[in-house]
């Protein structure tokens, strides 16, 4: 089942994704990819009658972030006068998730609260198993190393544990609340799913407060330890706690005024800064130092091949832009991690679990393989290595060095004529000899060649240089078009000519392209024009620029990322006009960005993550939700604008 989130929250342990109306989606522990452990859990109440669920189409709601932390807010209203505010925090140090409901009716209710889930501990509905221990107030769903526990506040009245069986309604937890009394079953097998009450009656204007506390754990014993080791503190307190923390982290970050915007832009470019900084937070492997693409929503990959994986070229462009905001150590751990994951050739894989198991993919051969990948983390890599004091370099160095020299010599191979061997797009649609490719195998040889200076390897460097240049005389005689943009690139062994937003690759990030050279910057200017009156699709009062002419993945829709790649390339031409002081074209393409950017922004979830994708005929948030990728580029565009005002 696809179930696109609203808002993510988590800790070092959990990650956990979560709908409009608050229910659970994922509940992955111990890893932000593996295991997901929840395929439903939300609350409901019985009002004598019916079963009024939190997601149900009655309900009015709205979802915020507390400003600054990952607190989600959820506020349900009826009609009717029935209301449910829903606060979701994760404990600072325990994988434990603190769920506080907060019901109030105006003309007061009498019936159930009931909290109702479906575990698939260890990803696997089948063989679980599950209790409920009264005397100790917690109910436990468990599967070998797996055991995902529930208390509450005040302590539950009654439970179920049932079989998610239609042939076994007797004891399903589902039905089983229908008629507002659960059983009390305490123990089960097989297919479960499970459910708590307690009794309601709240009178007119007063408020009945219930908080859930989901755990999680290896063992059993670890698990009780866990949850009896929550105090009593108070929400208030913990939501205190929990801003003190984030606020405490985000002051690290680059100083950003915008000072000539209004102070409504102003605000809102704020905000995503701080939101992208807290979401890639969250999509980090804090041991690992590797990245989620984005929480998986696809398990059954139905319409892709999957998100819940790291991918080198993602990860590298989303650390150089931690790297620029003020957080250097997500580089250096992320590099780490691909020393471990390199592969023997010198290269990396296509994707990776995040504790550098080889992911699921179809770049298996060195024709199917993204060379692009290598590129990027070589390129990567020497902007940290630059990014050092002098007194570090050499540290750095020693310690990279390993994976720098087969990398490289990796891309030699690979690049022998000047344009790379046939291989797999950045998108993964296409086989060929591609622009973007290119591009990144010139930014990583001429990053490596920087290093190896630096490392005393002159010939070495010299020898890495002169490919990076051959790489690029061969990609501007081959692929540049006479109708003033590159091509694709060369695919079935034939020229491609068709417009696609990745051939800016040529320019930014890797810099085959100089803007301050008056051909290139010319060249630079008709691509970006050329990619926009072919490429844009005018949704949310603007134009956001989709991958490729007949892109049809997901039918089509303009992404986050190609959008913000537009409006980096801008902001890179007016810093090169204000270089030569040009101060009128400088805000020309500020203000061309500036409206680029705020596309985006309209484009967020309620709670501002950022999408792949916009649907081109809502403008709403579309496919994988938050991409790590969008929120990096949105940290590096909003930089960028600040360092023009």
């Amino acid at each position: 089942m696809i179930r696109q989130p609203n808002a993510i929250l988590g800790n070092r342990e959990l990650l956990i994704t979560m709908g409009k109306k608050a229910e659970i989606f994922g509940f992955f522990y111990p890893g932000r990819d593996f295991a997901q452990h929840i395929e439903e859990s939300q609350a409901c109440l019985h009002d004598g009658k019916r079963l009024i669920w939190s997601n149900d189409h009655e309900w009015q709601v709205t979802q915020s972030y507390i400003e600054d932390t990952h607190v989600v807010i959820t506020r349900l209203s009826r009609t009717d006068g029935l209301s449910m505010n829903i606060l979701d925090i994760t404990h600072p140090t325990l994988p434990i998730l603190v769920r506080n409901y907060r019901i109030s009716a105006s003309e007061g209710f009498r019936g159930k609260f009931f909290y109702y889930s479906k575990f698939q501990a260890g990803e696997t509905l089948k063989k679980n198993s599950a209790f409920c221990d009264p005397d100790s107030g917690i109910l436990v769903h468990y599967r070998r190393n797996y055991h995902l526990g529930l208390t509450s506040k005040p302590m539950f009245g009654e439970w179920q544990i049932g079989r998610a069986l239609d042939s076994d309604i007797w004891t399903n937890a589902l039905h089983d609340m229908q008629d507002g009394q659960l059983q009390n079953k305490r123990e089960e097998i097989g297919q479960l799913n499970s459910a708590l009450g307690w009794e309601l009656d709240i009178g007119p204007g007063s408020i009945k407060e219930i908080t859930i506390f989901i755990g999680a754990a290896p063992t059993r014993e670890m698990l009780y330890s866990k949850m009896k080791a929550i105090s009593d503190e108070t929400v208030e307190r913990r939501v205190q706690k929990e801003y003190e923390d984030q606020t405490s982290w985000l002051s690290q970050k680059k100083a950003i005024t915008l000072p000539q915007l209004t102070d409504k832009s102003h605000e809102d470019l704020i905000n995503a800064f701080n939101r992208s900084l807290l979401t890639l937070s969250l999509l980090n492997d804090p041991k690992e130092g590797s990245f989620v693409a984005a929480p998986e929503f696809d398990h059954d990959f139905e319409l892709s091949g999957g998100y819940g994986y790291c991918w080198n070229r993602d990860a590298a462009e989303t650390v150089v832009a931690l790297l620029n905001a003020g957080y250097p150590d997500y580089c250096l751990r992320f590099f780490r991690w691909c020393r471990k994951t390199q592969m023997s050739d010198g290269s990396w894989f296509q994707r990776y679990w995040l504790d550098g198991s080889l992911g699921s993919s179809w770049g298996n051969f060195s024709f199917s393989t993204q060379i692009d990948e290598t590129g990027s983390t070589l390129f990567a890599m020497d902007r940290y290595y630059q990014s050092l004091e002098p007194s570090l370099r050499t540290a750095f160095l020693n310690e990279i060095w390993p994976s720098v020299l087969p990398a490289a010599e990796y891309l030699m191979r690979r690049s022998v004529g000047g344009l790379h061997e046939p291989c797999t797009c950045l998108w993964e649609s296409y086989k060929g000899i591609f622009t973007y490719t290119n591009a990144a195998i010139y930014g990583g040889l001429a990053g490596a060649a920087n290093m190896a200076s630096g490392y005393n390897e002159k010939e070495l460097a010299n020898r890495w240089l002169e490919r990076a240049r051959l790489i690029k005389e061969a990609t501007i005689r081959e692929f540049w078009l006479p109708e003033g943009y590159f091509a694709r690139g060369r695919v079935d062994g034939r020229l491609d000519p068709e417009i696609d937003a990745s051939i800016l690759g040529a320019f930014m990030p890797f810099g085959m392209l100089n803007a301050d050279d008056e051909t290139e910057r010319e060249m630079i200017l008709s691509t970006i024009r050329t990619i926009e009156k072919k490429l844009a699709v005018h949704v949310n009062g603007h134009e956001g620029i989709k991958r490729y002419e007949t892109d049809n993945y997901i039918e089509g829709n303009p992404w986050v990322v190609t959008t913000l790649w537009v409006s980096k390339a801008l902001l890179e031409i007016a810093g090169s006009a204000r270089r030569k002081g040009d101060e009128q074209e400088c805000r020309k393409m500020v203000e061309e960005a500036l409206e680029y950017i705020n596309w985006t922004l309209r484009g967020t979830t309620s709670t501002g993550l950022l999408p792949e994708q916009v649907n081109k005929d809502t403008g709403k948030p579309a496919w994988a939700i938050p991409l790590s990728w969008s929120c990096a580029l949105m940290i590096d565009n909003i930089l960028m604008l600040d360092s023009l005002q």
